[in-house]
């Protein structure tokens, strides 16, 4: 693949859009790498719970992410992330981690180490589709291509309690919270980059909205495999 055909595509949007399964399935098409930067959060914050460590002390949870060891593979067909050697896949998932990732996420000193090694992971990359909440704004602010996914508060609680067999009810209410602490954090808040093209799945399957993004790099003229 030439140099020429770099491409970099930057996906945006909130808790249960459904990021990762329509970044990871572009990425296939595309023949791209797949960079889920949340899971780079998730990481950080099973660390600092392993520690034991206090989530209002914010120097204390930048020592201790700085000292890990995190690894996160790009393969879009079996993205894996790793902590000091050890497989975090199953963990960073779990409910613990999701009620204090925005809380972790939140910590300046943390982003600017954790968007410092996205860069690097998109910089050794030809071709990468980027998920996250800042990528378009902060991380890669000059991709070729940025979207903000997003889909009715409903429908993204309904995705996400079917996933994890919860109740919609709390699962609604864990997103209207972490939407408002991910969207009113100081540093790199969650927000739609001017340019990006904004698509609303709410009624849209994972099959149309990737065909939507495979159209709108077409017009920019990248070549598919």
């Amino acid at each position: 693949m030439s140099e020429q055909q770099r491409v970099v595509v930057a996906v945006d949007g909130p808790s249960g859009s459904g990021k990762s399964t329509v970044s990871r399935r572009l990425a296939v098409e595309l023949g791209a790498r797949y960079l889920d930067t949340g899971a780079m959060y998730r990481a950080a914050t099973w660390a600092v719970l392993q520690a034991d460590a206090e989530l209002t002390d914010p120097d204390g949870i930048y020592k201790i992410v700085s000292a890990v060891a995190m690894t996160i593979t790009t393969d879009p067909a079996a993205p894996s992330i790793s902590v000091d050697g050890v497989n975090v896949d199953g963990p960073i998932r779990g409910a613990e981690v999701t009620q204090a990732v925005s809380v972790v996420a939140a910590v300046p000193a943390v982003r600017r180490l954790l968007v410092d090694r996205q860069r690097e992971v998109i910089a050794a990359a030809v071709r990468i589709v980027v998920e996250g909440r800042d990528i378009g704004t902060v991380v890669a602010p000059d991709a070729d291509l940025k979207v903000y996914l997003t889909a009715s508060a409903y429908a993204r609680a309904a995705r996400r309690s079917a996933e994890h067999d919860a109740d919609h009810t709390a699962t609604a209410a864990d997103l209207a919270r972490r939407d408002h602490l991910d969207s009113t954090r100081r540093a790199d808040p969650l927000q739609q980059a001017a340019d990006a093209v904004v698509l609303d799945s709410t009624e849209l399957g994972i099959d149309e909205v990737v065909a939507e993004l495979h159209a709108l790099l077409e017009k920019k003229g990248v070549t598919f495999p």
